[in-house]
């Protein structure tokens, strides 16, 4: 009882350590370290969603390599007013946003007559336009700004705007009150994934460059930006919704990209080209001028956005769908698409996503951790679960850009798997070895492990196989019960069995049963091996050897042992042939062991050795099958045929006299002469019979009064027979079949 307490407060502590894994996730996610990751898995949920079409007419003038070489970088402010000037009086645009901070701290390599005249004229293209947003930012970047702010991040604690700085902004007259419109291009931790909606300074409030693009194609102005803690509404005059931001630390929008940079959805041209088509339009040539015409009106009513393309300018970042860095200007682009759309990145609330993170794990762990004959199928389920997550978060962020988290919740999810079904397979191996522990003392070794790979119980039923069966018994077994007292006995039985019990598993056989002195065994199942006669035949020479040690063992402990116990001698039979073997039994007990004819055959081959004066006694068929496989190491002496009780028809039998490299002095003699006798005795020449018996008798491995519990032997046996005849000789069909009358 205490065992089994200990092992369910185990239990419980394994499980409460396992929840700290999901616990450590959790703590990983809101400190943000796995921001990196979810990040990437963001990626990839875009470009399984796909590209999609933009809600809004936008389209990019680029300052790429061929503007650049042919207006020799850096530009007067005069290039950015002719670039403008085209775009509003011949393309008919709605807007215009530069990716570009005009900072008066800036100086080009020109004289500061040409820099100051560049500004008036951009300053009057702007005046004249109104609808042009003009960059500021806190972050120094690559273009023309050289100064750093400290951006005014709420969470940070920038809460008072007198005590914030002002963004580096474009000096007069490109920028005032009736001029450019400011628009904010700083992103959030630099990246091209989000970006402060507002920054509020002494001056003013900055919203984004694509928001205040936004707010000219909804016809509004700042007034109808209305801030909350978890969102910002646009609201029209007449307090008609017109969207709903989500934020996240009160200051942050997520843009939702529509597509790659290079993209048919993504229109674009060079500043360079509207130099060209200005020139064609504005040409006296009709043909030209319907050229420029016709490149013009793809401009018209839409919003343009100007910004540095060439990488020499450094003003690139990744994006969900472009593994290498693109131009940044397409960040504010699909910030201005995400506006314009409506469509968000939506978030579940930190609780929610540590409640998910918290059940899946706990479910899918104890899908895995599912045992028995359901236990696959719930391993499978729990596989599903996680597959059916995953498809879940990809398919509720393809409809509704809802952003299941994935980094905690899977990595708990495995990594907590991972570590239960560690343990469990540790508990699994200590219980295999508790098992083989436990059984192995029981039933072979091989059965065990076979039991225990396979994980499936035991079940009543068995097969037909070839196999020898093993059968040995102590010699007047009933005396030593008789000499010895329960105490002794049992710890003389408990050696020689071990002894015994040991040699016939280290051949490959597997233990059947114990009854009482008796050892029964079979080799060749559960594991079958073709050389199944050869190992039973040489386990029972090793037995006999074992016995031989044991005995001088026991006589050297004097007195604790009476004279049987120094005399001790086992009998052993061995037959080879089909038999049933399985587990045999009732439905709530059973045994795996052997049965049928071969059995019962092997059983008479036992106790029938004591009529004939051996120790070890098999049938034809275990001699011709040794000698298959062992050639001549196992040394046979044909004993006669008999028939034994029960059965009809007579069986050569034989004696294992020993093995080739232990054999002792004379008993090939032994066997020759003895062999020969045996012919003669078939002949009924029983004086040349006797003549040989007495031959063979001389050089008897076990001789009566010199070894140990011998009383008789097989030449000795014979002789008697012959004496027997000699007086009442057999009938005329006589033969030399011995009949057995007792099992």
């Amino acid at each position: 009882m205490p065992q089994q307490k200990k092992k369910i407060a185990l239990s419980w502590l394994r499980r409460l350590l396992l929840l700290t894994i999901p616990a450590m996730w959790c703590v990983l996610s809101y400190l943000g370290h796995l921001v990196f990751l979810e990040n990437k898995l963001i990626d990839i949920r875009f470009r399984a969603r796909g590209e999609l079409e933009a809600p809004v007419k936008l389209i990019y003038v680029d300052i790429d390599n061929a503007a650049i070489q042919f207006y020799k970088w850096p530009w007067s402010h005069a290039r950015f007013a002719q670039v403008l000037n085209a775009l509003f009086d011949h393309g008919k645009v709605k807007a215009v946003g530069f990716d570009l901070v005009f900072s008066e701290n800036s100086r080009a390599e020109f004289g500061m007559k040409e820099q100051n005249e560049g500004r008036v004229l951009f300053g009057k293209s702007i005046y004249k336009r109104r609808n042009v947003v003009l960059a500021v930012n806190y972050v120094p970047g690559p273009g023309l700004l050289q100064a750093k702010k400290e951006f005014p991040w709420i969470f940070d604690g920038f809460t008072d705007r007198q005590k914030n700085d002002n963004p580096e902004m474009p000096g007069v007259p490109v920028l005032g009150p009736t001029w450019g419109i400011p628009g904010l291009i700083d992103t959030y931790k630099a990246e091209a994934r989000a970006a402060p909606i507002f920054a509020d300074a002494p001056g003013d409030t900055f919203y984004p460059l694509s928001l205040r693009l936004a707010l000219i194609d909804w016809g509004l102005t700042p007034k109808a930006l209305h801030r909350f803690p978890d969102r910002m509404e646009v609201r029209r005059d007449d307090g008609a919704l017109v969207t709903s931001i989500p934020l996240r630390e009160q200051q942050i929008v997520e843009a939702t990209w529509f597509s790659r940079w290079i993209s048919p959805l993504n229109p674009r041209c060079s500043v360079n080209d509207v130099r060209i088509f200005t020139a064609l339009i504005e040409g006296d040539d009709a043909e030209q001028k319907a050229k420029g015409a016709e490149f013009f009106a793809q401009f018209q009513d839409a919003i343009v956005l100007i910004g540095p393309v060439d990488p020499l300018l450094q003003d690139l970042a990744k994006t969900p769908f472009d593994d290498v860095p693109v131009p940044q200007v397409g960040f504010h682009g699909n910030l201005l698409k995400t506006f314009a759309s409506g469509i968000y990145l939506r978030r579940l609330p930190e609780s929610a996503n540590i409640a998910l993170t918290f059940f899946l794990t706990v479910f899918v762990v104890f899908l895995a951790l599912t045992e028995g004959a359901k236990g696959f199928r719930f391993k499978l389920l729990a596989l599903l679960v996680v597959t059916v997550y995953v498809a879940a978060a990809f398919g509720l962020f393809a409809t509704y850009h809802l952003v299941l988290p994935m980094t905690a919740p899977l990595g708990s999810t495995i990594m907590t798997s991972l570590i239960a079904v560690g343990w469990e397979l540790i508990a699994e191996q200590k219980a295999k070895g508790r098992i083989k522990g436990m059984f192995g003392t029981y039933v072979s070794p091989q059965l065990v492990e076979r039991m225990v790979e396979s994980g499936e119980s035991p079940q009543l039923g068995g097969h037909d196989a070839e196999i020898t069966a093993y059968f040995s018994d102590i010699q007047s077994f009933s005396t030593f019960s008789e000499k010895l007292g329960s105490g002794p006995l049992v710890e003389l039985m408990n050696e020689y069995l071990t002894a015994c019990t040991d040699i016939v598993q280290e051949q490959g056989g597997t233990l059947d049963k114990y009854i009482g002195d008796a050892v029964v065994a079979m080799f060749g199942a559960p594991i079958a091996v073709k050389d199944h006669a050869f190992r039973a035949c040489v386990a029972t020479q090793l037995v006999h050897q074992q016995l031989r040690a044991l005995r001088k063992k026991w006589e050297s402990e004097g007195e604790k042992w009476p004279r049987i116990v120094w005399e001790m001698q086992s009998r052993i039979g061995l037959n080879t042939g089909v038999c049933m073997i399985g587990n045999m039994g009732s439905r709530t007990r059973f045994n795996y062991t052997m049965m049928g004819d071969n059995v019962n055959l092997a059983a008479r081959m036992e106790s029938g050795a004591k009529s004939w004066g051996a120790y070890t006694m098999c049938t034809e068929v275990t001699k011709q099958a040794c000698e298959q496989f062992g050639a001549d190491r196992v040394i046979f002496r044909a004993l006669g045929r008999i028939v034994v009780k029960g059965r009809t028809k007579p069986v050569p039998i034989y004696e294992i006299v020993g093995l080739k490299e232990a054999m002792p002095e004379g008993a090939r003699e032994c066997i020759a002469a003895f062999e020969q006798g045996l012919a003669r005795y078939f002949a009924r020449d029983w004086d040349a019979a006797v003549e040989l018996f007495r031959q063979s008798q001389l050089n008897e491995p076990n001789q009566p009064g010199k070894t140990p519990g011998v009383k008789t032997n097989p030449s000795l046996v014979y002789l008697e027979i012959i004496e027997r005849y000699k007086e009442d000789p057999p009938p005329p069909e006589w033969d030399g079949v011995y009949v057995m009358t007792e099992k």
